[in-house]
């Protein structure tokens, strides 16, 4: 069986650029790593992520008929919770009985969060996917995006609710981690596939759990995952086709709690960002979910509604359960010309232009409970606590 469990994995040192992606239109952006890690799950790792305990997931809306109508019935797993509030101020019973209220505030459930982190990506079958010969071309450059994100101010939104400040607390590792993990034409993944992959990643190549570190699953073009019954990412399915992207959190054997993402191939009608931004639609709308997922990550690591769980809206009614990020995703309408008939209208992410370590981007803004609204930079420009 311990042969089993730990598969062989090719370690190759990298001497150049692993990957290279175009910004703003023209200009070649290049990260270096140092290593490239391949692992292939196996039925050892699929039985172990089907013992996982406590697993949750939050999922990330698509605009889609079908994610609006999933949202509207509260499809997404949320229990209402009225625990107290905790360390750092939220859920206090009462806070709104007189003077003014704010429906965004976000109210702490007693749970972890994490004050600093690795993020470990995980690309799947890049290699066996005709769509994909390198990173750049299936997802950008999430890596430097990652580091400019620890890097910047924006970050420091999150100092409030987790109660650090230090700078380049999240950084993303330097290490290029692929999976080739089976897949069918029209079989969609599930959430137990997704799983299978984080295990064999953190079992194989000895990573660690815990709320240090963050395991970012990225899929490939044409490749559905489905996190539940008729709550899917699935384009080719319009019926079925409710979220982006989601974050989650499994206890697995012999690991522990294990803080996960994915970001399926955002570039689709219903998860991308509008046309314009700076890096394009198809970097910046996986940049834009990325931070999404990962902020929500940082902020709620073990997902509202499956145990004591961290920061999130029990206090509106319009916005219970919403995350940090929820609600700050902003939505662009382009109605369809004069000249074509019929309902055509598109539904865009209307993420903002923002400065992240000297480069540009555009994200979503995160809600700030001292800002009493969305912001893309902490309280006076300084750190999280309003000390500028």
């Amino acid at each position: 069986m311990r042969s089993l469990r730990f598969l062989r994995h090719t370690l190759i040192v990298a001497t150049g650029t692993v990957a290279a992606f175009l910004a703003c239109g023209a200009a070649q952006a290049q990260q270096q790593h140092t290593f490239k890690l391949t692992v292939s799950p196996t039925g050892y790792d699929h039985y172990q992520a089907s013992h996982a305990q406590k697993a949750g997931i939050h999922l990330m809306t698509a605009n889609t008929p079908a994610g609006l109508a999933a949202k509207r019935l509260g499809r997404f797993g949320m229990t209402q919770d009225h625990s107290q509030g905790g360390a750092f101020g939220g859920g206090d019973w009462g806070q709104g009985e007189s003077g003014t209220r704010y429906p965004g505030t976000l109210s702490y459930h007693g749970g972890h969060v994490v004050r600093f982190a690795k993020e470990y990506l995980i690309y799947v079958n890049m290699q066996s996917n005709g769509n994909c010969d390198s990173i750049a071309t299936c997802w950008g450059d999430p890596h430097r995006f990652l580091s400019d994100l620890g890097q910047s101010r924006f970050i420091h939104i999150v100092d409030q609710y987790v109660g650090a400040q230090s700078g380049d607390r999240y950084r993303p590792s330097r290490d290029v981690i692929e999976v080739s993990y089976p897949s069918a034409p029209g079989v969609p993944y599930t959430d137990l596939d997704v799983q299978t992959i984080v295990y064999a990643v953190t079992s194989q190549l000895g990573l660690p759990g815990g709320y240090h570190a963050i395991y970012d699953v990225f899929l490939p073009p044409g490749q559905d995952e489905c996190a539940g019954p008729g709550q899917c990412y699935s384009p080719d399915n319009p019926s079925t086709f409710v979220f982006c992207a989601y974050h989650g959190t499994a206890i697995f054997p012999g690991v522990g709690p294990v803080l996960y993402t994915v970001e399926p191939f955002q570039d689709v009608s219903g998860c991308s960002v509008r046309p314009n931004t700076p890096n394009g639609q198809f970097i910046d709308s996986t940049n834009n979910v990325l931070s999404h997922e990962t902020i929500e990550t940082i902020t709620d690591p073990n997902v509202a509604g499956a145990w004591p769980t961290g920061w999130w809206n029990e206090l509106s009614n319009a916005m219970f359960g919403q995350e940090i990020g929820d609600e700050c995703s902003f939505l662009a309408i382009n109605p369809p010309p004069p000249a074509l008939p019929g309902p055509q209208t598109t539904v865009f992410f209307d993420p903002s232009n923002v400065d992240l370590n000297g480069h540009p981007y555009a994200i979503q803004p995160e809600y700030s409970n001292a800002q009493h609204g969305c912001a893309t930079s902490p309280p006076n420009g300084g750190d999280g606590w309003g000390n500028g």
